[in-house]
């Protein structure tokens, strides 16, 4: 997670094929969560109207004055919503019923409003923004590290730490934005609609002393208060299991209430990030990740070992 913390970023979205109504989609209405869901949502619903009513995308960008693959970047929830376009495309799909136009009209207003993290858009990349929304939309974050501790449960120093491997040249206030915004994302833990974050972490992570002895003291200390809150599961991969299903590096499963929202799989790179959102290969994935939670510590048995862990770097 030395990036932006570990945390997938979506290219695109594919949406799900069950039917919503506005009020289905209006659950998200004055949550956290941002735009990013928001415009998932509208998309899929536009993109189900014009599908009833057997309207081409080039025929639905011609009526706002656009193209087809612009009817299609909005569909997949990609690009901010025009109120006077969606309000064009509800007519030209012969919505006529006051309270749907004016609920989805009412999503395009709050889709374009800016998410929490728009006051850090200087040092967060662009391929980020999406996947913090959908953390933050998510009721279920499930995901597997091999070399840091999540950023989620990551501490001050300890993501310090990690912010400089990649951004050791950075003026020291960039640095400071960079964990705040970490530390920001951690509130969502705390809401009273919290997620429950299922995390399955490698010794390796543990046993890298990443910023110093001191740093991973706390880092181990303040996982094992972690684990004590309700909605946080910890697991650990101890090297003695030896090979195990996440031998294909770090990723990260989302989970949504919606049933609009399939569940997405991220995997973050140096420079960007994939979101997949296949049926198949969200299966491949999270049948990886229930063979790693089978293999790993089970939570009781992994606190007892990050005491084991805390004692090895001299702590009590």
């Amino acid at each position: 997670m030395a990036r932006s913390g570990r945390g997938p970023v979506p290219s695109g979205r594919a949406t799900a094929d069950d039917e919503t109504t506005p009020s289905g989609v209006s659950t998200l209405e004055g949550s956290a969560s941002g735009p990013t869901v928001l415009r998932i949502l509208l998309g899929s619903q536009l993109r189900k109207l014009r599908e009833a009513r057997g309207v081409s995308r080039d025929d639905a960008g011609w009526e706002i004055r656009a193209s087809g693959s612009k009817i299609s970047r909005m569909e997949l929830g990609r690009v901010g919503f025009k109120e006077r376009d969606v309000a064009d495309l509800l007519t030209l799909y012969q919505v006529t019923d006051e309270r749907e136009r004016e609920a989805l009209l009412s999503l395009a207003r709050q889709a374009n409003n800016p998410g929490w993290w728009h006051r850090y858009g200087d040092v967060l990349p662009h391929w980020f923004q999406s996947y913090l929304g959908l953390e933050a939309a998510a009721a279920l974050v499930r995901t597997y590290e091999v070399q840091y501790v999540p950023g989620l449960l990551q501490t001050r120093d300890y993501a310090r730490a990690v912010v400089l491997l990649a951004h050791d040249r950075a003026p020291a206030e960039e640095v400071e934005r960079r964990v705040n915004l970490r530390m920001d994302r951690q509130k969502i833990l705390h809401r009273p609609d919290a997620p429950h974050l299922w995390v399955v972490v490698d010794e390796a992570a543990l046993r890298r002393p990443i910023g110093g002895v001191e740093v991973m003291r706390g880092q181990v200390k303040h996982l094992i208060e972690a684990s004590a809150l309700p909605n946080v599961t910890i697991q650990v991969i101890p090297f003695r299991a030896g090979g195990h299903a996440g031998a294909g590096g770090a990723f990260t499963v989302l989970r949504f209430p919606e049933q609009d929202l399939p569940d997405v799989v991220y995997m973050e790179q140096l420079t960007s990030a994939l979101y997949l959102d296949k049926r198949d290969d969200v299966d491949y994935y999270v049948a990886a990740m229930e063979r790693l939670c089978v293999q790993a510590e089970s939570p009781s048995a992994t606190t007892e070992f990050l005491r084991s862990v805390l004692h090895d770097l001299g702590g009590a």
